[in-house]
């Protein structure tokens, strides 16, 4: 009698050992398969990056007693003091699609009113430029202040995207409105140009 109830203590702990083991190996498995969907999602995301560089000592443009001048007159300005050269480099990985923003932040010692100065962007492919912005009063601009990955109080020159890895050459130009009244003082105006980048799915 002693030996079947040792028999059956044997099967019965052989059994619980088995379904220990059972239970053992279905959560080794789960947690492998599900550690490897995680896997799977990490290695799927794309990253970007976009770099802003200008060959200028800072990243702005400046008037300082200057006349006014036709749309026609401004958009042709050649003096290097009148325009202000850019380069958007972005390094894509993946399928990445990055929005940006250039934006233009006013100086503070600026004395010129927004309505008084214009402003014209092209894109730069070797000696041919192709227009962006047209000619544009710096107050009749949209800002910042909607766009959720830059800083506040900004005018945006340009809003557009990279899905490559891709190098974009700008050309900004400033000059006063020809309906700009002239004053018998020094005037100064002078814009920093910003960009900023957010990666979207």
């Amino acid at each position: 009698m002693s030996d079947n109830k040792n028999n059956s203590k044997s099967k019965m702990l052989i059994i619980i050992a088995i379904l220990v083991l059972i239970i053992a190996v279905i959560g080794v498995t789960y947690a492998a398969i599900f550690y490897s969907k995680i896997g799977e999602e990490v290695n799927n995301l794309s990253t970007g990056t976009l770099v802003m560089s200008y060959s200028e000592n800072n990243n702005g443009i400046y008037l300082t007693n200057a006349s006014p001048m036709s749309d026609e007159v401004g958009m042709s300005l050649t003096d290097e003091n009148l325009y202000f050269d850019f380069t958007i480099n972005a390094t894509m990985s993946g399928n990445a699609n990055v929005n940006y923003i250039i934006s233009a932040s006013k100086d503070s010692s600026s004395t010129l009113d927004d309505s008084a100065v214009k402003v014209y962007l092209t894109n730069l492919n070797g000696d041919n430029e192709s227009q962006v912005l047209e000619p544009t009063k710096v107050s009749s601009l949209n800002t910042t202040n909607n766009i959720s990955y830059a800083p506040n109080n900004q005018y945006v020159i340009l809003e557009s995207n990279f899905r490559n890895s891709e190098s974009r050459n700008y050309r900004l130009r400033m000059w006063l409105s020809d309906d700009y009244s002239l004053s018998n003082t020094v005037e100064t105006y002078m814009l920093r140009i910003n960009v900023y980048a957010n990666m979207s799915d």
